[in-house]
């Protein structure tokens, strides 16, 4: 038999990985075959999986290859099979409305609805952004690295609405994905979010210059992080109106945060950092749900309506890939945000 002592290697983490190097001593008669130890060593693996894995070469037999699923296992000999990673599943074109701002030969501009996944990912196969876009290009899409596909140079949370580009062609995403990567410092990239906080900051305007990494508490969450220890994150922030509670001190802000950098949750995690965490974050504004209490009736059926954090990109400007003309868009607040905004400024 095999012992139940299977070691694990590397786990893959990163995408684009071999795969995961699974190792396990085999105690076995002279007559046992590879694919039934292996078989029998990793449960989770079907025998015909595991045969599979052998002859396209996945297999080791004490350190060298070994095809053939066959193949005899002496006592005490060291095995290893590598799982390579489950390839994703081609999106397929979905017909889900979509807001496009502007379409070209080389990129289409869409104002991402609340609730809209952007690209394909474990839990959401579909019904994402791609798969509209599939649908709304057809033809027209060249192909990202040889495949029919949109090109996503950046994204959205999912509750986060707001505007959105994404190339259609190779040479689009190359040149896109360039201005995306220096992050406007060399160009016309401009990325601008309203953002409504919990409380008052103390002046008008400021900078949080505080790199970003995972949290180590929650794997879910990012964390602001000591130097060295993340990636560089830079957000700036003004503010555009305060909301008063009913005692009269400051409640609620809205604030324009422009990005200089664009790190996942940046402007949620940097506003939190802060101590103005966004309304309806549940990820990183748990702390503040007790101060819905103080706003009034009609801004509490507001905020639970939105049901999202309360964070809009409303502005989007970046060289086109071909011509180098500077474009830029706004997009107006959303219904459910517009709402909650009327609702706190009218106190």
């Amino acid at each position: 038999m095999v012992q139940d002592d299977i070691e694990i290697a590397d786990d893959i983490a990163e995408e684009g990985a071999a795969g995961e190097e699974r190792r396990a001593h085999g105690h076995a008669g002279p007559t046992e075959r590879l694919d039934r130890v292996l078989a029998r060593a990793f449960p989770d693996l079907s025998r015909a999986r595991v045969q599979d894995l052998i002859r396209a070469g996945n297999a080791s037999l004490d350190g060298r290859p070994v095809a053939n699923p066959s193949a005899k296992v002496a006592d005490g000999a060291a095995l290893a099979l590598v799982v390579p990673p489950p390839l994703p599943a081609e999106p397929e074109p979905e017909a889900i409305p979509l807001a496009i701002v502007h379409e070209d030969d080389d990129l289409v501009v869409v104002d991402k609805p609340a609730g809209l996944v952007v690209h394909p990912a474990a839990g959401h196969e579909t019904g994402t952004l791609v798969n509209a876009l599939l649908a709304h290009c057809g033809e027209s899409l060249s192909g990202i690295g040889g495949v029919r596909r949109p090109g996503i140079v950046h994204r959205l949370d999912k509750d986060t609405s707001g505007l959105l580009v994404v190339a259609k062609n190779d040479a689009a995403h190359k040149a896109l994905a360039a201005q995306f990567a220096d992050h406007g410092r060399t160009g016309p990239l401009e990325r601008e979010y309203v953002a409504i906080v919990w409380g008052a900051p103390g002046r008008p305007y400021g900078t949080v210059d505080a790199p970003i990494g995972r949290s180590t508490i929650n794997r879910e969450k990012m964390a602001v992080v000591a130097a060295g220890k993340g990636r560089e994150a830079i957000t700036h922030w003004e503010v555009e109106e305060t909301y008063p509670g009913a005692d009269g001190t400051p409640l609620a802000t809205r604030v324009r945060c422009a990005l200089e950098t664009g790190r996942t949750h940046q402007i949620r995690v940097h506003m939190a950092h802060a101590g103005h965490p966004l309304l309806g974050d549940a990820l990183y504004g748990a702390g503040f749900r007790t101060k819905a209490a103080r706003l009034s009736h009609a801004a509490r059926e507001a905020l639970a309506a939105l049901d999202r954090q309360a964070l809009h990109a409303a502005v989007l400007g970046f060289a086109h890939p071909r011509t180098g003309e500077t474009l830029r868009f706004e997009s107006a607040l959303p219904d459910d945000l517009a709402r909650l905004v009327a609702a706190l400024a009218a106190g």
